[in-house]
């Protein structure tokens, strides 16, 4: 069975070391102890945790089809007078976006904001995380 240590398993969930040390200490997550002492999380029970907190509501959030949902922070922004391009880090994830001028002036988005990224698409690359 897969196990993951306590950071890798923030790592996994874009969240710090002493937040998900909370939940386990709070019986929100299960956690063992490996030979050495260390904490560990079972893989199965670190993808149902991640699964329900996906489910947790936001309250920001709108009723949509798209379930790919990434909040982080604006640290970049490069417009014209037709199209501007906003990236996100989002944890450990860099999302750029590509829209409308006119939609980002909307938005009033700035560098240093906080913003959702909603991700839709057809095809999804997976790629195996332990080569």
């Amino acid at each position: 069975m897969t196990t993951y240590r306590i950071g890798e398993a923030a790592e996994l969930l874009g969240v710090s070391v002493d937040t998900l040390r909370r939940w386990v200490d709070a019986g929100r997550l299960p956690a063992g102890r490996d030979d050495h002492g260390h904490r560990e999380i079972g893989g199965a029970d670190l993808a149902g945790f991640a699964r329900s907190l996906a489910d947790e509501p936001d309250p920001g959030s709108r009723r949509s089809s798209a379930r790919n949902r990434l909040r982080g922070i604006v640290t970049a922004i490069t417009r014209d007078a037709v199209m501007a391009q906003v990236d996100i880090q989002a944890g450990p994830f860099r999302v750029v976006s590509l829209m409308s001028r006119e939609a980002l002036d909307e938005m009033a988005l700035e560098v240093g904001s906080t913003a959702v990224a909603v991700i839709k698409s057809t095809t999804v690359v997976v790629e195996r995380g332990d080569i």
